[in-house]
C-alpha cells in the first residue's frame, strides 16, 4: 500500500516541520505496519531514516514507539538494526513503552539469520531498564549456547551489562560459570577473549563481598589458565593479545626458569605491526624483570628497536603515545639510550607536541661524548621560525649546561644567542644565564659583560626581567651602571604589572645598596616608599621587612641580604621520584601520555574524596594564587610607626643606650645611628634587641633614604562597626557563584579548630549543611568522607542582597581542622563575616 499523496513531502532532517510533521511519520508507518506487498520495505526504509534523523538531532520522536515496533516485523535486517537503534535509545527513558519491545526482541533472539539473533540480543541486553531483567536471564543462556560464534560473542557483553543491572540475578543464574566454561572450552578466541575481560570485571567487583569471588579472580592467574593463554595468543585478534598480556603482567612466575619461558613465547609480540601490543609485551617484559638487574638492561637494549621503529610509522598521533613510553623509559635509564641520540632529532614536519617530548629526551641522553652534537643541533632549532620550539631548544641547551658537560661551549653558544636581537631569544637566555650563573659562579665575568649591554627597556616579559634584575643586584659592583638601570626601573615602578619583578627589584635595589650606597641611596628610598605602598601582600611585607632591617643594623642587613652563598650544586626536580615511579607502573596507559597518575585525573568517583554537584563541574578547587589586595587604611592602621615622623617616635621613647651605624664613603655616620621600629623585629631571632631609646641626634633612616614619608596624626578610635545580619532567604545560582568566585580576591584565609563535638557529629555531608542553614548560611556544593569533608557556603547580607559572601570550607575529621577560604563583594565585612561563620561552625553539634 503506497503512503497517502498529501504526506508525500520530504521533510529535511535539518529543518523539520515539528509536531505534523511526526504525525505524518505516525500515519504512515501504521498504515505500512501489516503491509507486505512488494517495496513496502523500501517504504519503511525511507520513514526510519526520517525517524532515526529526527532523534538524532534532538527531536523527540518517542510517539512513534508502538509504530515502529510493529514494524519491525519483517526479515530486512537493515530495517531490524534501524529499529533496535532506535528501540534502545528510548527505551531507558520510557520503561512502560519499553516492555513492548520485550515480545519482539525475545522473538527475533530465536531467528534463524544468526545476524538477527546476535543484533536482537544486543539490543534485549542494553534496554538498561531494571524491571525487565528477568526477561534477560533465557535469551542470554541461549545465546551463550548458540551454533554461531558471533551470537556468543554478543551473549558474553550482555552478561556483563545484566551484571551492571541488576548483579544478583547475574550470579544467581549462574553465568560466570558459564562464562568460565565457555573461556577454556570456546574455539573461538574472541568469545575467549570477551570471557576473559568479562570475567575479570565481575570478579574484581565480587571479590570485595564474596570469597567464592575472591577464588575464582585468582584462579585466572594459576599457572594453567596463564599457559593456557599464552599458547593461544597468536590467534588472537590485537585487542584481545592486549587483554591477555594485561593478565600475564599481573602474574607473579615461581621462579626464573617460568619468567624465561614466558618471555621466550613472546618474544615474536615485539615484532607486531600493532603499538598497543608492543607496548602491552614490553610492560610485561619489564614488570618479570624489575627485580632482575642484568636481565632488565638486556630487556631495554631488546626494546629499543621496535619503539624507535614504531615512532617513525604510523599517525602523528599514535607516533606521540609510543614517543611518551620511550620518553618515559629513556628518562629511567638515559644512559642506555645515549647512543641513539640521533633517533631524538626532531623532523621538520613533527608536531610541536612531539617535539618538545624529543628535546627533553635529548637533553636526558646527553654526556660527555655526544653533548657536541646535541648542542649544536639544538643551537639550530634556536633559529627556529616556529618561537616556541625556539623557546624550548634554548632551555634544552641550558638543561645540558646545568648538567656539567661541555659548559665552555655552551655558556659560549648562550651569550651568542644574546646577539641575535630577538626578543624571545633574549628572553629565554637571560632565564638561563641567571641559573647558570647561580651553579657556576666563576662565569660571572664573561656574562656580565654581554648582559650589561642589554638594554632593560628591550626586555618586557617578566621572568626575562626578574632574571635581568637579579643579575643587575647580584653583581652590582661589576656592572657599572646598574644603580642607574635600577634607578630607572623604579621610576616606571607604578607600570610594572608583576608582582615577581617588584619583589626582585625591591632585592636588588637593596643589595646595591649595601655595596654602592652613595649612588643608589635615593633609588632605595623611592623603592621602599612605593614598596610599602604596593597592594600586593608580598611586595608589601618585604618592603616592610628591609626598612626594618636597615633601622635595627645595617650590617645585620648586609649579612642577611647579601651573605657568602655557595653554588647550587642540583636543581629541584618538579616531579617527585615517587610520581615518576607510579607513572612507570601504570606502563602503557594514560597515565604515561599526561605524565602524571591516573588518581590525577579520572573521573570525581577515582578523583579523591570530594565530589562535587555537576552545576559546579566547572569550579577550580584548586589552590589559590596569592594576589590578596590590601587597603591603604589597613596599611595605615597596622603601619602607623612607619607614617610617623622621627621626632614623634623618639619622643614616644624612653632614654636608653646607643643604636648601632653603618658607615658609607661619601659621609660620617659614626655617630648617626638608625632607630628601632616600635614593633618586635621576630623575623631575625638571632639579633639583640636595640635599646628602646637612640640619642636625639640620631639620623634617621627616613632622612637617610629621603623616604619623606607624610606625617600622620594619631587616628581617633573608629566607631565599632554595626553587628553583621543575614540575608535568611538568601538565593544564588550556582552558575553565578563559578563567576565570583572566579572573580572575587581571597579576603580571609585561616586555619580554624574544630570543637570534639561538631567532630563527632560529621558523619554525612548534609549533618552540617543543616546546621549551617540555621545560621542563614547556605551550602551550594558539598561532598566527601571521612575523613575529608569539602563544602561551598554563601550567604548575603540582610540589608543587601547584591552583596555576597562565598566559603570554601574543607574539614579534616582526624585532625579536626577546618580551613576556611572567604571571597566577599564588600571586603570591609570579611572579617565580620568569618567571626560569624566561625561562631556558627563552633556550635555544630553542640545541641
Amino acid at each position: 500500500m503506497a503512503p497517502p499523496a498529501q504526506s508525500q513531502r520530504s521533510p529535511s532532517p535539518s529543518q523539520p516541520s515539528g509536531k505534523g510533521e511526526v504525525s505524518d511519520l505516525k500515519i504512515q508507518l501504521r498504515q505500512l505496519a501489516g503491509s507486505r506487498a512488494p517495496g513496502s520495505d523500501d517504504s519503511k526504509r525511507e520513514l526510519f531514516k526520517k525517524v532515526i534523523s529526527y532523534m538524532t538531532i534532538g527531536i523527540d520522536v518517542s510517539s512513534l514507539f508502538s509504530e515502529m515496533v510493529m514494524c519491525s516485523a519483517t526479515s530486512d535486517i537493515v530495517l531490524k538494526k534501524m529499529c533496535y537503534l532506535y528501540v534502545g535509545n528510548y527505551a531507558k527513558g520510557n520503561p512502560d513503552l519499553a516492555l513492548l519491545t520485550i515480545n519482539f526482541l525475545q522473538r527475533d533472539c530465536k531467528d534463524e539469520d544468526p545476524m538477527i539473533r546476535g543484533l536482537a540480543l544486543r539490543s534485549l541486553c542494553s534496554l538498561r531498564v531494571a524491571n525487565l531483567v528477568e526477561y534477560l536471564v533465557g535469551p542470554l543462556g541461549l545465546g551463550l549456547k548458540d551454533g554461531s560464534s558471533y551470537v556468543r560473542t554478543v551473549a558474553v557483553i550482555g552478561v556483563l551489562k545484566l551484571y551492571h543491572i541488576s548483579s544478583a540475578t547475574c550470579v544467581d543464574a549462574d553465568f560466570p560459570a558459564m562464562l568460565k566454561h565457555l573461556m577454556l572450552n570456546d574455539p573461538e578466541t574472541q568469545v575467549v577473549a570477551n570471557c576473559l575481560s568479562a570475567l575479570q570485571e565481575i570478579w574484581s567487583l565480587e571479590a570485595s563481598t564474596s570469597e567464592e569471588a575472591s577464588r575464582e579472580r585468582e584462579a585466572l592467574l594459576s599457572k594453567p589458565m596463564i599457559y593456557y593463554l599464552l599458547n593461544r595468543i597468536k590467534e588472537f585478534s590485537e585487542w584481545a593479545q592486549c587483554i591477555v598480556l594485561e593478565l600475564v603482567a599481573k602474574y607473579v612466575p615461581s621462579d626464573g626458569n617460568e619468567i624465561f619461558d614466558i618471555m621466550n613465547l613472546l618474544e615474536d609480540r615485539l615484532q607486531h605491526a600493532n603499538g598497543a601490543v608492543v607496548l602491552a609485551t614490553i610492560k610485561l617484559f619489564m614488570q618479570l624483570t624489575l627485580s632482575m638487574n642484568d636481565v632488565h638492561q638486556q630487556v631495554y637494549e631488546r626494546i629499543k628497536a621496535p619503539l624507535l621503529t614504531l615512532v617513525s610509522s604510523g599517525s602523528p598521533e599514535q607516533s606521540y603515545a609510543v614517543l611518551s613510553h620511550l620518553h618515559l623509559l629513556v628518562m629511567r635509564a638515559p644512559m642506555l639510550f645515549s647512543s641513539d641520540y640521533k633517533h631524538f632529532y626532531c623532523q621538520y614536519n613533527d608536531p610541536f607536541y612531539a617535539k618538545k617530548l624529543k628535546l627533553e629526551m635529548l637533553t636526558a641522553v646527553a654526556n660527555e661524548n655526544n653533548t657536541y652534537e646535541i648542542v649544536t643541533e639544538l643551537c639550530e632549532y634556536a633559529a627556529n621560525v616556529d618561537i616556541p620550539m625556539a623557546r624550548e631548544s634554548i632551555r634544552a641547551v641550558g638543561k645540558i649546561a646545568l648538567q656539567q658537560y661541555d659548559v665552555n661551549a655552551i655558556v659560549d653558544r648562550l651569550l651568542q644567542f644574546l646577539e641575535m636581537e630577538k626578543d624571545y631569544v633574549t628572553a629565554e637566555t637571560l632565564v638561563l644565564v641567571k641559573d647558570l650563573l647561580r651553579k657556576y659562579p666563576q662565569w660571572s665575568h664573561d656574562c656580565i659583560a654581554v648582559v650589561g649591554n642589554i638594554s632593560s627597556q628591550n626586555v618586557q616579559e617578566p621572568k626575562a626581567k626578574a632574571a635581568l634584575i637579579w643579575m643587575l643586584g647580584e653583581y652590582a659592583q661589576d656592572m657599572q651602571d646598574a644603580p642607574y638601570i635600577l634607578e630607572s626601573l623604579i621610576d616606571s615602578w607604578e607600570d610594572e604589572d608583576s608582582a615577581e619583578v617588584r619583589l626582585h627589584l625591591l632585592t636588588a635595589v637593596m643589595k646595591c645598596f649595601l655595596r654602592r650606597p652613595p649612588e643608589t641611596q635615593k633609588a632605595l628610598g623611592a623603592a621602599l616608599a612605593a614598596g610599602l605602598a604596593d597592594f600586593h601582600q608580598d611586595v608589601h611585607d618585604r618592603a616592610l621587612f628591609y626598612y626594618r632591617l636597615l633601622q635595627h643594623n645595617v650590617s645585620v642587613a648586609e649579612r642577611v641580604v647579601n651573605p657568602l652563598k655557595q653554588a647550587v650544586s642540583v636543581f629541584a626536580d618538579t616531579q617527585s621520584s615517587e610520581i615518576k615511579d607510579r607513572i612507570f607502573d601504570e606502563f602503557n596507559s594514560l597515565s604515561v601520555v599526561y605524565q602524571k597518575p591516573s588518581y590525577m585525573f579520572t573521573d570525581k568517583e577515582h578523583r579523591g574524596p570530594f565530589a562535587f554537584s555537576e552545576e559546579l563541574g566547572n569550579l577550580s578547587i584548586g589552590v589559590e594564587s596569592r594576589n590578596d589586595v590590601v587597603s591603604a587604611q589597613s596599611v595605615e592602621a597596622n603601619d602607623k610607626d612607619l607614617l610617623l615622623s622621627t621626632s614623634e617616635r623618639e619622643e614616644n621613647r624612653a632614654p636608653s643606650g646607643n643604636g648601632s651605624a653603618y658607615s658609607a664613603p661619601s659621609y660620617d655616620a659614626s655617630s648617626a645611628p638608625l632607630i628601632a621600629s616600635q614593633a618586635p623585629l621576630e623575623l631575625i631571632p638571632s639579633i639583640n634587641p636595640l635599646p628602646a631609646q637612640a640619642p636625639q641626634t640620631s639620623l634617621a633612616i627616613d632622612d637617610l633614604l629621603g623616604l619623606g614619608l607624610p606625617v600622620a596624626s594619631t587616628p581617633a578610635p573608629a566607631p565599632a562597626p554595626p553587628p553583621l545580619k543575614l540575608n535568611a532567604k538568601a538565593v544564588l545560582d550556582p552558575n553565578t557563584f563559578q563567576q565570583k568566585w572566579r572573580q572575587l580576591q581571597i579576603s580571609v584565609s585561616q586555619e580554624y579548630s574544630m570543637n570534639p563535638q561538631g567532630v563527632a557529629a560529621l558523619t554525612t555531608p548534609q549533618s552540617l549543611l543543616r546546621h549551617m542553614q540555621g545560621h542563614f548560611i547556605q551550602c551550594i556544593a558539598s561532598g566527601g568522607q571521612a575523613p575529608n569533608f569539602k563544602f561551598f557556603f554563601f550567604a548575603q547580607k540582610a540589608e543587601s542582597s547584591s552583596s555576597t559572601f562565598l566559603v570554601e570550607c574543607i574539614i579534616n575529621s582526624s585532625t579536626s581542622k577546618a580551613q576556611i577560604k572567604i571571597k566577599a563583594d564588600d571586603q570591609s565585612s570579611s572579617e565580620a563575616f568569618s567571626a560569624l561563620f566561625q561562631s556558627a561552625l563552633s556550635k555544630f553539634g553542640m545541641s
